[in-house]
């Protein structure tokens, strides 16, 4: 079934699991990952990135999920990862999101507030929830960053947006570490008791089991995952035999090895039989 992202944030929030959220690229990541969450009873978000959008793939992820949704049991919140403004945000609702990120934290933060309560005024009337970031979450190939977002930032820029969840920086960042990032796990918690929405958890890849299962307890109900899938999906691919020439049997394991990438991420965020 095809849900808001408030809906789906509701039931891990009041029950202290994170849903887990999977950037995907074609059919068959969407197919990987619907089959593990089938498979192991979990809500999911599948998301793309502002780029995906803005190129016109999102064209075609959209309807896939999209049919997917509508065919399964399982909550399933189409959703845009990292929305770089205005125009990939409206790409998305055009194209059947049922959740957006707009990601303004590059900006000061009243613009930042300002921006993005533009969002969300504009899609409460489509009963769209929207995701905020706040505090910079940059690349993991240039360090893991040490600037978290602070509790009074935090405080006043839910107040002021009105955003369905809040992504927070607290030591991780997107693509693969250097060394293991440590997350800031009381400030996760001290936010979380101060704006009480849930809060988000980016560059998921690569972050310690405990760390994770630590943010989880903290306060985090989302936490995404876009890098180690991509590498779940593409190492086998790479194996592949080049003689072989029929696609479906060539995309036969980076599609089962997607699945038991996110099964073993379903279980460690919690979402397992929640369905």
């Amino acid at each position: 079934m095809l849900v808001d992202l408030r809906e789906i944030l509701r039931d891990a929030d009041e029950k202290g699991y994170a849903v887990p959220a999977f950037n995907v690229y074609n059919m068959e990541t969407v197919m990987g990952v619907i089959k593990a969450c089938e498979e192991a009873g979990s809500p999911v978000i599948m998301q793309y990135y502002s780029r995906l959008a803005s190129t016109g793939f999102g064209d075609f992820i959209s309807p896939i999920v999209t049919d997917v949704a509508l065919k399964t049991k399982i909550p399933v919140c189409l959703h845009l990862d990292h929305g770089a403004g205005f125009i990939p945000a409206t790409i998305a609702l055009k194209n059947g999101a049922t959740g957006i990120m707009v990601d303004f934290s590059k900006l000061p933060l009243e613009e930042n507030i300002e921006n993005t309560r533009k969002v969300v005024t504009l899609l409460d009337g489509a009963n769209i929830g929207v995701e905020g970031e706040l505090g910079f979450i940059g690349k993991a190939c240039d360090g893991v960053p040490t600037d978290y977002t602070t509790v009074a930032d935090a405080k006043k820029f839910v107040d002021g947006t009105g955003v369905a969840c809040l992504a927070v920086a607290v030591g991780t960042a997107h693509g693969r570490y250097k060394q293991a990032p440590k997350l800031a796990i009381e400030r996760i918690r001290e936010i979380k008791e101060e704006v009480k929405i849930p809060l988000v958890l980016h560059g998921g890849s690569g972050v310690p089991d405990a760390q994770i299962k630590q943010a989880i307890e903290a306060g985090i109900r989302k936490v995404n995952f876009g890098t180690d899938l991509c590498y779940a999906f593409l190492d086998p691919l790479m194996e592949e035999d080049k003689n072989k020439v029929g696609i479906d049997l060539i995309m036969a394991k980076p599609i089962e090895s997607v699945k038991q990438f996110c099964i073993s991420k379903i279980k460690l965020l919690g979402s397992e039989n929640r369905v």
